[in-house]
């Protein structure tokens, strides 16, 4: 199935260098969102997302026009940033952890309670990802944080559609039931006190 062709990417493949900057902007957050759930440092990511740049703009000066055209942004980008990140944990030795960096903003007529009780929900949830083996921790994070489709989603991860859909399911059912064992937790403790 050919996909239309990718206005961004007729710029690229038109002038490298005068598209780029949109580049950098429209996947900054795809890319350090990827970087940041393998390396689980804000510092470490941002150094990775800068190197995924560089790479992307050194690949694009190189490749045929014609290849360019034919890009897939998104998980052309997440996959460079996924092999950047695993790379970047091998030097570092780095330990399985990841970071709760989700913004803390308060909504409108969000009173201080309710700010606290959607932290400690992100915090829990991020704790439960976390618990997951990688290959489903990944999966997840890339389909529902990230939302990369299931196709780029296999794109970037290098494996077969069915494989991630797998991967995506059994991830989600074992996060639905880690959920489910720490609320009934929760409650029992309750009843308790």
């Amino acid at each position: 199935m050919q996909e239309s062709p990718n206005p961004l990417c007729e710029r690229l493949a038109a002038d490298v260098d005068a598209a780029f900057p949109e580049l950098v902007v429209a996947h900054q957050d795809l890319v350090f969102g990827v970087a940041l759930r393998v390396v689980h440092d804000e510092h470490a990511a941002q150094d990775v997302a800068q190197e995924v740049f560089v790479r992307a703009y050194r690949a694009l000066r190189r490749y045929p026009e014609r290849q360019v055209q034919e890009l897939r942004l998104r998980s052309w980008l997440a996959r460079i940033a996924l092999n950047a990140a695993r790379n970047e944990v091998r030097a570092r030795r780095a330990h399985d952890d990841i970071d709760d960096t989700a913004a803390t903003l308060a909504e409108p007529g969000e009173g201080p309670l309710r700010l606290a009780e959607r932290n400690d929900e992100r915090r829990m949830w991020s704790r439960l990802l976390r618990q997951l083996p990688d290959r489903y921790r990944l999966a997840v994070a890339l389909r529902y944080i990230d939302d990369l489709s299931y196709p780029e989603l296999a794109e970037t991860l290098g494996r077969p559609l069915g494989s991630v859909k797998s991967d995506v399911h059994r991830g989600t059912a074992l996060l639905r039931a880690a959920y489910d064992a720490e609320q009934r937790a929760r409650g029992a403790q309750e009843a308790a006190s």
